[in-house]
């Protein structure tokens, strides 16, 4: 369990780093901050989890955006 915590975590953060490059970067951003919301879910750190799925939806539609604004 830890281990899966520190992959989504450390995913979570080279996704963050590196996003400003590509779109695709956001997105794994959120799928990362999805994985981390189903760690913490797991751990019984359910605010931990609620906190993880909000930056999910913020990234998700950080990704949206910048999708939309590639092809104006």
């Amino acid at each position: 369990m830890t281990v899966f915590g520190l992959g989504a975590v450390g995913f979570t953060a080279i996704c963050y780093t590196v996003e400003s490059r590509a779109p695709v970067w956001t997105l794994g951003f959120a799928l990362g901050s999805l994985l981390s919301s189903v760690y913490g879910f797991l751990q019984g750190a359910w605010p931990f989890g609620v906190v993880e799925i909000v930056w999910t939806v913020v990234a998700l539609r950080k990704w949206w955006h910048r999708c939309v604004a590639m092809t104006a």
